[in-house]
């Protein structure tokens, strides 16, 4: 019998199972933090060990650095690590509090005249960054920062004096969105599933859709790729499925998509599980480190969209 208060850990999955190739990958591969997170997923781990791993990222100004996110390398805090940090807090339930009162003050602090989030601060020149992530002297808004982080502060009940103006600029740059790309859109659904205005959302969510399925930005026939051209700028196979967009049923994008499609890309996300038990990265890799530290984060996201989904992993 185990001791009173001692954790009890799920009986192993099968052998050769989607969960058991994938854990033995991340085993072999992750970073400490994505080692934690699979635990806390799949394995019955305690929220801690995750908070304390992400720590390690953190920096004194309240943001995060120290390539949480990998395409940015380097100590300094940037935006895009601090989304990163909240998805993760987000995941394990500790999206609050203090630690997230000291990220809204970072934010504060590095936000555009209009008050929203560039995707790089001027901070990040002079350390290695992505070729595709220009390091600007005034950096513009950014959706693609200011979407992911309004929405997850707002999904966990989080108010700040920053939301207020960052919440507003979300909602002009996703009702103004025409001509669009993957990741742009991604990141007004991350605002949208979580905005508080859920009429206005649902509206504005019921457009994209519409512009998503318009300019072909969802591979909705995965056995013909070679129909659906890739984005300028996006690496040769960068190719978006709706599981991307509609990463849980609840997401309001999963509305964008028939059953079947959705059926056929959950098929797609399942088959591309690698010989070595991970996912590969699509987006371009622009050095040996980043296909490392990133397979392990896109192999986890791959196996909670197929869970909650329904679909078995082991």
């Amino acid at each position: 019998m185990p001791e009173p208060g001692a954790s009890v850990l799920p009986p192993p999955p099968p052998a050769h199972s989607p969960l058991f190739r994938a854990e033995q990958f991340v085993w072999l591969t992750a970073r400490v933090l994505e080692q934690r997170l699979f635990a806390y997923h799949f394995l019955n781990g305690a929220a801690d060990p995750v908070e304390t791993a992400l720590d390690a990222y953190r920096n004194e100004d309240g943001g995060y650095g120290h390539a949480l996110e990998p395409d940015l390398r380097g100590p300094v805090s940037q935006p895009l690590h601090v989304g990163h940090a909240l998805h993760v807090l987000d995941a394990v339930e500790r999206c609050g509090g203090q630690r997230v009162d000291r990220v809204c003050r970072y934010l504060t602090s590095v936000s555009t005249p209009d008050g929203a989030l560039p995707a790089v601060h001027t901070g990040q020149r002079g350390y290695p960054t992505a070729p595709f992530i220009p390091v600007m002297d005034d950096p513009p808004s950014s959706l693609l920062a200011t979407g992911p982080v309004v929405g997850l502060l707002h999904g966990n009940e989080v108010w700040h004096a920053w939301l207020f103006r960052a919440t507003d600029f979300c909602w002009q740059a996703v009702e103004s969105l025409e001509k669009s790309h993957p990741y742009e859109i991604e990141a007004a659904v991350a605002f949208l599933d979580s905005a508080p205005d859920r009429p206005r959302a649902e509206a504005a969510a019921d457009r994209l859709g519409r512009l998503v399925r318009d300019q072909r930005l969802a591979v909705l026939e995965p056995d013909d790729l070679g129909s659906y051209a890739v984005p300028t700028g996006y690496a040769q196979g960068e190719h978006h499925f709706p599981h991307d967009y509609a990463r849980t049923p609840r997401s309001l994008a999963r509305a964008w998509f028939t059953d079947d499609e959705m059926s056929r890309s959950l098929d797609h996300l399942a088959d591309e599980q690698q010989e070595d038990g991970g996912w590969p990265v699509r987006w371009r890799q622009w050095t040996p480190g980043i296909l490392l530290e990133a397979r392990p984060m896109v192999t986890i996201r791959a196996l909670r969209t197929l869970r909650a989904y329904g679909r078995h992993i082991g």
